[in-house]
């Protein structure tokens, strides 16, 4: 007998691409799973996003899609789960009736329980069936967050931080070391917080540690940081363990002092350029990515030259701009959206532009030097491969012809040749 075809189709961040995996892992004895796939399936389940407006929009998009599918018998059952469903599933729910059910943020024990209609205990799943090449994975240590950025709605959606056991992630880390995995990407809203809730005290460190102990890793890298908490410790142990991969994703969000205290980011300009210096002069070859909002509330021309001549100074080697989304229920909601929209786009080109500039010239110091590459796939005459300064989907790439057969998954030695704004090609040494 045929098994029915599931397929999960995932929306926003990386931490949903965990749960989709988590999810896929409790329902594959009974479905062929399929991720994100355009093939005919049986039963669709979208996890969606509902961070800001654009994500909340494509979200829908995706749901009516498949409503239609759903409505013509195309596929016999479609489910809905993740942030948007955690937010406005009444809405969805009166509006959109093809669904065959509706869920939040929920265990994905409690959601493959529902669908299976079996008792499925509602513990972590440390079992994953990846979407992502088997090579490299995401680890999600943590759920809901703590901090309260006036724009943010992640703690309203996923509520407070709560950190999952080290043993569990540990059982769950070698489990992926087993399939095949050799980058580790770590992710949390706030990857320093990890513990606390806890006992009071961060075990980030005891924690990669612990990791990087693991067979089979080669690579760890560290996602989504805060300012507040990025201990010396943390990156003297990125000096002095080779898998720690020289990179961090951070976002700071803005210099000027009166915006970061509208956003409650807790610290100022002379805090954050003192702690971008600070990692510096840890990590000195450190990958720094990290991101703006433009257009907040009150954001003046002087605010937004600020951060011009910031993004000048420190010459950070990733970075990404996005325009002031309001989100109802944040604080940032009821304040006055003054500035015009035409306004944050010249902005978001601006400083994308100056961006663009540092990164070619980045790019251009690296022409002549030979980097450790991993492979990540062939796409048309080049083999996709990245370095330890660049975390797959968001970052640059290193392309290499595909003249010479090279094996997707792993690493090569390899000389940069010539560089780009957000790329570079380069040659396998012999």
């Amino acid at each position: 007998m045929r098994r029915p075809i599931l397929n999960i189709v995932t929306l926003g961040c990386s931490k949903n691409k965990v749960d989709s995996e988590h999810l896929a892992a409790l329902l594959q004895h009974r479905y062929l799973i399929h991720h994100d796939s355009d093939r005919k399936s049986d039963v669709v389940i979208i996890n969606t996003c509902g961070f800001i407006g654009d994500a909340q929009e494509e979200s829908v998009d995706t749901i009516l899609e498949y409503a239609e599918l759903r409505k013509q018998g195309k596929i016999s059952k479609l489910y809905v789960t993740g942030c948007l469903s955690q937010r406005f599933r009444k809405d969805l729910q009166k509006e959109i009736h093809e669904v065959d059910g509706f869920y939040g943020v929920e265990s994905v024990n409690l959601i493959a329980a529902d669908i299976l209609k079996d008792e499925v205990q509602p513990e972590y799943c440390s079992h994953r069936v990846l979407s992502t090449p088997k090579h490299y994975a995401y680890l999600k240590i943590s759920e809901g967050c703590n901090r309260r950025c006036a724009f943010c709605a992640i703690p309203l959606i996923r509520g407070k931080h709560v950190s999952v056991p080290m043993p569990v992630l540990l059982e769950e880390a070698k489990n992926l070391a087993k399939q095949g995995v050799k980058e580790l990407i770590l992710i949390a809203q706030d990857l320093t917080y990890y513990g606390i809730d806890i006992d009071g005290q961060s075990h980030i460190v005891e924690l990669v540690k612990a990791l990087a102990d693991i067979d089979g890793f080669e690579w760890i890298r560290l996602h989504y940081g805060y300012p507040l908490g990025f201990s010396d410790e943390l990156l003297d142990l990125m000096c002095e363990n080779p898998k720690i991969c020289h990179y961090i994703d951070l976002p700071l969000q803005h210099i000027s002092t009166h915006l970061l205290k509208a956003m409650r980011r807790g610290v100022d300009k002379e805090q954050t350029i003192g702690f971008v210096e600070n990692v510096r002069k840890h990590v000195p070859d450190i990958a720094f990515r990290t991101t703006f909002i433009v257009g907040f509330p009150g954001e003046t021309e002087d605010d937004f030259e600020e951060l011009c001549q910031f993004i000048k100074d420190m010459r950070f080697e990733r970075a990404g701009v996005f325009v002031f989304s309001p989100e109802e229920g944040t604080p940032a909601y009821e304040m006055p959206d003054d500035v015009p929209d035409e306004v944050k786009q010249e902005r978001v080109e601006k400083l994308m532009a100056i961006q663009q500039d540092i990164s070619l010239e980045i790019n251009g110091q690296r022409v002549g030097r030979t980097e450790k590459v991993l492979i990540d796939r062939l796409e048309g005459d080049y083999y996709i491969s990245r370095t330890q300064y660049d975390s797959p989907e968001v970052d640059e790439e290193i392309l290499i012809s595909a003249e010479k057969e090279l094996e997707i998954g792993q690493f090569y030695q390899v000389e940069i040749i010539q560089a780009d704004y957000f790329d570079c090609y380069g040659e396998v040494m012999e």
